[in-house]
């Protein structure tokens, strides 16, 4: 590890079984921090009764060598009754854009997100926080709790990791089968697909683009789509079906959940459509 220093504190909020999206994470934590701290706590406040809380991947010792390559000061890995050692009757909710997206099919999962990032703030008293851009989400309404409360740490947005192939990296990905995890290539397919006909003219309204991120996703006999949406970003707002996407003001999110099995898999792309150039 890198022992440590002076400078701003960076915290890496993790689940555990980490991957190379994880570790970019700490990378730029290590870029723009002299302590960085990672924390691993499979949070059971943000799984709900039918999800995957007790067979969710684990694997500590992985995850401290990882940690430890990449440059991590302290690995912090609390245990459920440390986080949570009487039953909780404090929670931290977010409105408004958590009722969209993975807050419409996940009820309570974004209360549980908040609550214990913010319990995660408290304790560690981060100048910085990093979180990956697979949970646009996730993103945005963290920032919106830091801004309402006047918590004195910046969110940092980092970038979504791929496969060579295109499949966004996800501690889930461990639960798909071979062909699965072929047939889920299709999110990062759509949502390409999507972008090049907004840059070509061939979709223009809200409602076109989202039929075709539908139709090229379907083409895969193994989704079970749960949502594919087009929204604002980062205020998550819904726009109207006959909206032409080249009249929005900043950026959109193209945002996807689709079930392979009994795996759910997200993933987006965020853009200023206007700043697309129209091949024509």
């Amino acid at each position: 590890m890198r022992g440590g220093g002076h400078g701003p504190i960076g915290l890496v909020p993790t689940m555990g079984f980490l991957h190379e999206g994880h570790a970019s994470l700490l990378r730029r934590a290590g870029e723009m921090c002299g302590t960085v701290v990672m924390s691993i706590f499979v949070n059971p406040l943000q799984f709900g009764p039918n999800e995957d809380f007790e067979s969710y991947p684990r694997d500590e010792k992985r995850d401290l060598e990882l940690a430890e390559r990449e440059g991590a000061d302290i690995v912090f890995i609390p245990s459920v009754e440390a986080m949570y050692p009487t039953p909780i009757r404090t929670q931290v909710s977010v409105s408004s854009l958590t009722t969209q997206l993975c807050g419409a099919s996940r009820p309570g999962h974004f209360d549980g997100v908040t609550t214990v990032v913010s319990k995660l703030f408290n304790m560690v008293q981060p100048d910085y926080a990093f979180f990956g851009l697979k949970d646009a989400q996730q993103v945005a309404v963290l920032r919106q709790m830091v801004s309402d409360l006047n918590m004195n740490v910046n969110i940092i947005a980092c970038p979504i990791v791929r496969e060579s192939d295109g499949l966004a990296l996800s501690s889930r990905n461990v639960y798909l089968s071979q062909e699965e995890r072929t047939q889920a290539l299709v999110l990062s397919r759509s949502l390409q697909e999507a972008r090049q006909a907004v840059e070509e003219g061939t979709a223009n309204t809200v409602a076109e683009v989202k039929q075709l991120l539908v139709s090229v996703i379907s083409r895969s006999p193994l989704t079970n789509i749960d949502y594919a949406e087009i929204l604002t970003f980062p205020g998550l707002d819904s726009l109207d079906a006959d909206t032409s996407l080249m009249t929005i003001e900043g950026e959109i999110i193209m945002a996807l959940a689709v079930k392979f099995g009994k795996t759910r898999l997200i993933d987006n792309i965020v853009f200023t459509p206007k700043e697309v150039v129209v091949l024509v």
